[in-house]
């Protein structure tokens, strides 16, 4: 297959080039050689790339990372077809099924006279359906940022009443994790330490979920104010011939206090 045989334009261009790039006579020797295996931290970098696109607003942009994220689905999906366990086709079928069977609201006979708090629990309760027997916190990702999978694992706790019944006793449990850190800094091992960090970040989580703000945007936008008042620093000891190395902290605190105070202006 050359490029003036590929299907002219859609998804059935994309399925050949993909297609093309794993024959194993003429394709590319690295896109060859990949498994699934190899491809999946490719898969999650391309989902954060994504994100990342969306919270700086650049839509330009997400256009292309969009186009990154639906290749990795094409590329995994090419694998399996490879390995005979479903094709593309399937891919799309399944999720099409599975979307019209968790919005009865939209295509069947429920009522759509719902709020969107009352619709997320019954999606929930449509899933949970959906595993059966499984254990509670089943199907969870392992391999999801840290701080989304606790948010996860701790909704699916709260929804069989395993939860603190307010913000109150979360900041109790906050305090005394600190608490345990402060005291545990000097006399624990490495890996005992390591679990209370552990432990108070979770607890972090939980507070965040009380407070329904998603931990991990907000890290995301606290790394960001970070960077950015960081670079200003830098700029402003640029000014003098001069990098960060060259300062030292007093300095650097007080031009921080000055980039915070310029970002608060704003």
């Amino acid at each position: 297959m050359t490029i003036d045989t590929l299907p002219p334009s859609g998804i059935d261009r994309l399925l050949a080039i993909m297609a093309r790039l794993r024959d194993p006579k003429t394709g590319c020797p690295w896109d060859i050689e990949q498994s699934f295996a190899s491809i999946a931290p490719y898969t999650l970098e391309e989902a954060h790339e994504v994100a990342d696109a969306i919270d700086r607003q650049a839509w330009p942009e997400l256009k292309g990372e969009l186009g990154d994220l639906l290749f990795q689905t094409v590329y995994h999906s090419q694998m399996a077809s490879e390995a005979g366990h479903f094709s593309f086709a399937e891919v799309v079928e399944t999720i099409s099924d599975k979307m019209i069977a968790r919005h009865p609201h939209v295509f069947g006979d429920q009522s759509r006279d719902k709020t969107a708090e009352q619709q997320t629990k019954d999606w929930e309760a449509q899933k949970a359906a959906e595993r059966g027997a499984a254990r509670t916190l089943d199907g969870v990702a392992h391999s999801l940022p840290a701080l989304t999978r606790a948010l996860k694992l701790q909704n699916r706790a709260a929804r069989v009443g395993f939860d603190w019944p307010s913000t109150g006793e979360v900041l109790d449990k906050l305090v005394e994790e600190a608490r345990e850190v402060v005291e545990a800094r000097d006399s624990l091992t490495h890996d005992a330490l390591t679990e209370e960090i552990g432990d108070l970040f979770f607890v972090m989580a939980n507070l965040a979920r009380h407070l329904k703000v998603d931990p991990e945007a907000a890290l995301r936008a606290a790394n960001q104010k970070f960077t950015r008042r960081f670079a200003r620093i830098e700029d402003w000891l640029a000014e003098t011939g001069r990098k960060p190395a060259d300062s030292d902290l007093v300095e650097m605190d007080t031009l921080w206090n000055r980039a915070k105070a310029e970002d608060k202006s704003r």
